[in-house]
């Protein structure tokens, strides 16, 4: 497999089946279609050459053309609620480089269901990952809240709660004597060539970037949907790169 180097691309999981709300990735979202949010950062980044969604959608792809975004293809066998992204990815990535000779060194993984991206997000992430030559991937995270830290998870036996990490939970019994902890945040950028020998899209070593803990808000359901239309007109994130942007 040929390398791009220093190409990053960013690559749009988008398949048309959604089960929580119809069309998902094109439903409205504090109005505008919700894969208008990370095509958009993506296209007002300045490490992405190239912006490419996987879909077997006829209107995700129409929109995605409507944004200057290019459409692949995506094999009917790999568009199942329950298929990896990984295979996506890899089917992606060997169609490349067996018609076009070469993949990129990077693909930002850019999903839709995490509008909050920035620009200055992908872009420090696609940097540092292409300055570290042992790094595998580089994410976005965010803080943890104390209430869902390990130590304070429970588990439910017959109508009994007990804390998982009981011991633990003795030690760390505040938010003081709580190591940090970091949740995923948006994005995730992989050596293209990391993944597949890997078999996993948060290649390893994987390089932190950590962000403000609202930019990490995925929008899965409806009820994400009244949310983040509510954060965003509170002014809790602030996406100045849609200004002018048609909807």
């Amino acid at each position: 497999m040929n390398i791009l180097d220093g190409v990053c691309w960013a690559l749009v999981p988008a398949r048309g089946g959604s089960k929580s709300i119809a069309k998902k990735n094109i439903a409205d979202f504090a109005g505008r279609p919700l894969i208008d949010y990370g095509i958009l950062a993506a296209a007002a980044a300045n490490r992405i050459d190239r912006i490419v969604c996987s879909t077997e959608d006829a209107d995700i792809a129409a929109r995605v053309r409507q944004l200057g975004g290019e459409v692949d293809d995506r094999p009917a066998e790999l568009c199942g609620d329950a298929t990896p992204v990984l295979d996506v990815i890899a089917d992606f990535l060997q169609r490349t480089d067996a018609r076009d000779g070469a993949v990129p060194q990077a693909v930002a993984l850019v999903q839709p269901t995490s509008p909050f991206l920035l620009p200055g997000h992908l872009d420090e992430a696609v940097g540092k990952l292409l300055a570290d030559s042992g790094a595998g991937s580089a994410q976005t995270v965010i803080p943890c809240p104390h209430n869902h830290h390990a130590v304070n998870q429970r588990a439910v036996s017959e109508g009994r709660v007990s804390f998982v990490y009981a011991e633990e939970r003795r030690i760390a019994y505040n938010k003081q004597t709580k190591s940090p902890h970091f949740l995923f945040g948006n994005i995730v950028v992989f050596r293209s060539a990391a993944a597949l020998d890997q078999g996993a899209v948060f290649a390893e070593p994987s390089l932190a970037v950590e962000i403000p803990e609202a930019y990490g808000f995925d929008a899965d359901g409806p009820d994400d949907f009244r949310l983040g239309a509510l954060m965003l007109e509170a002014g809790m994130v602030e996406l100045p790169f849609l200004d002018g942007q048609g909807k």
